[in-house]
């Protein structure tokens, strides 16, 4: 499995089914600010609400294969294996990555357990073996990478871009920025945090 992080800002996503569990790859791909087209025979309430609001196109019906025009990344979250099967083959003929939820055969790739920690972000997988031990290991991660680990990446975002702005040596340069990041300015920045509360 090859790991990437994906910016999906603008980008055409479909998203097949409209339950539960598809509420929340839609309210993913919401976050990160993708164009999401719905379609489903039934949906549940929140997704009502995501299309009432604007957030989204809702179409109440079945999948057509049309649906997969301008599509850059669909997500079929149904419980029928037939339909999975029908989205994964229609999409992998247009080379549009599918993810079906729960069914690794139809997916061209997986849904990591993540932690988030503002802009930190730590995916782990088991390509699609135990997605159990994932979320264990994601557990213990989130334990040893605490919050306030998102605010210390936002002030080495900031000094950063403040260094490249800067006229000065790039090798002297990568050598602050991994004095920036080693632990010792964290635990300073984490008592600085600490106190300010």
């Amino acid at each position: 499995m090859f790991p990437i992080f994906l910016k999906l800002e603008s980008r055409h996503c479909l998203v097949v089914g409209a339950g539960t569990v598809a509420a929340g790859k839609i309210g993913g791909l919401l976050a990160e600010r993708a164009s999401v087209k719905v379609v489903a025979p039934e949906a549940v309430d929140q997704v009502r609400a995501w299309a009432s609001a604007g957030a989204l196109q809702f179409e109440q019906r079945p999948f057509e294969s049309t649906d997969l025009d301008d599509i850059f990344l669909v997500i079929v979250a149904t419980s029928v294996p037939e339909v999975n099967k029908q989205v994964f083959e229609e999409a992998q003929a247009r080379n549009i990555l599918c993810n079906a939820v729960d069914d690794p055969p139809n997916c061209d790739f997986y849904y990591g357990a993540v932690v988030n920690r503002g802009d930190l972000q730590i995916a782990i997988s088991t390509n699609g073996h135990s997605p159990s031990l994932a979320q264990r290991i994601r557990q213990q991660l989130e334990e040893q990478f605490g919050p306030e680990y998102g605010s210390w990446v936002a002030e080495l975002g900031k000094q950063r871009k403040e260094l490249f702005a800067s006229d000065i040596d790039p090798e002297l340069r990568k050598q602050i920025l991994h004095e920036l990041a080693s632990r010792a300015p964290f635990e300073v920045h984490d008592a600085a945090e600490s106190e300010s509360n």
